[in-house]
């Protein structure tokens, strides 16, 4: 089973805005260097205390490098999920908003996976570490060639979306081309980053790709941010009988509806037309859609590209990181992103995807 909370794709951090944490730099101590398995059931146990429930010593690590996610055996009763929060990169109060929104969902019956509340708080601290704890879900991924299945997801992405109109966050970050293209380019080249023999040809296409980006955006029109998912690709969907439910939102915050519908779209202009009109069908039954924010798509596949490089910078002293993604900030790698960006110039300049 999957983490019911995170995932390996890029969780993001926003030095722009005080809901984040401030530019936890690549030289930063390691953070979860006193987080040991006998601290977290210590945790654990604190927090239930008052509830009469014990952890009974069994741990499984669930997929997940920004927090430390683990499913948790419980005595005589089924497991938990406990996340253990990144120090320093969400506020008390950033996350305390995506609980909230999350709960939000579940009194809509919405199918989200809130923090449990035990002694009416969901977010818990212990010896420095924050954490909450989770009921543990199943489930599969969802069979995005099916186009019930992508109408179904439309359905709920556009009454999770009626429900982010309601209020903005006023703790988390907005994703935009400031705290996604151009703050993360500078903290890469300002730290050296990438190679000198190629930091010329990446300084070069990461200007043509955020001027195509501002351009798209310009296109666009004045769009309205409301709170969102954030992360919602297809590994942060469950699949069951019943239906999927969505998982992790710990990279919930303010930007265009359609940054959690393109990333569930295939590769492909055709094949990714054809899905987006499934999942507008289901979408618009609940939430009426913004036709501009079409020319947003490849923009905000474009700045996602650029991030996901600096999340890995700000990640690389996390001994967890160097292991995991053993080829990043080789040659290739920064060539690799070179190539990509160029392609992301061109499929800007294609013009926006439209459902057939």
């Amino acid at each position: 089973m999957r983490s019911m909370t995170d995932n390996l794709l890029p969780p993001h951090d926003d030095d722009a805005h005080p809901g984040a944490e401030p530019g936890q730099s690549h030289n930063s101590a390691v953070p979860f260097a006193r987080l040991t398995p006998e601290r977290m059931l210590d945790a654990i146990d604190n927090a239930l205390a008052s509830t009469g429930v014990r952890t009974d010593g069994r741990m499984l690590p669930l997929n997940s490098y920004e927090n430390r996610v683990y499913q948790v055996g419980v005595e005589d009763g089924p497991p938990m999920v406990a996340k253990f929060y990144r120090p320093e990169r969400w506020s008390d109060a950033a996350i305390l908003e995506e609980h909230a929104f999350v709960a939000e969902l579940v009194e809509r019956e919405i199918p989200a996976v809130p923090a449990q509340t035990i002694n009416g708080h969901t977010l818990h601290e212990f010896e420095g570490f924050r954490f909450a704890l989770f009921e543990r879900r199943g489930g599969r991924a969802p069979d995005l060639d099916r186009r019930d299945t992508l109408e179904w997801l439309g359905r709920f992405i556009g009454r999770i979306h009626a429900t982010g109109q309601i209020r903005d966050y006023s703790a988390r970050p907005t994703l935009n081309l400031q705290t996604f293209g151009t703050e993360p380019r500078e903290f890469l080249l300002t730290h050296r980053f990438v190679p000198d023999d190629v930091r010329p040809a990446w300084e070069a296409v990461v200007r043509l790709a955020l001027e195509g980006v501002e351009q798209a955006f310009e296109r666009a029109g004045t769009i309205r941010a409301i709170r969102l998912h954030g992360d919602c690709h297809p590994s942060n969907v469950l699949w069951t009988e019943a239906g999927p439910h969505f998982v992790d939102f710990d990279d919930s915050r303010m930007g265009p509806a359609i940054q959690d519908l393109w990333l569930l779209l295939p590769a492909g202009r055709a094949e990714a037309s054809r899905a987006l009109t499934d999942l507008l069908a289901g979408y618009e039954d609940f939430c009426d859609f913004e036709p501009r924010e079409l020319y947003l798509v490849e923009a905000l596949r474009t700045l996602r590209l650029i991030h996901y490089s600096a999340w890995l910078a700000r990640r690389w002293d996390d001994p967890a990181f160097p292991a995991a993604f053993p080829w990043f900030n080789t040659q290739r790698y920064w060539e690799d992103r070179i190539l990509e960006l160029r392609e992301q110039v061109g499929a800007m300049q294609e013009g926006p995807l439209w459902p057939v």
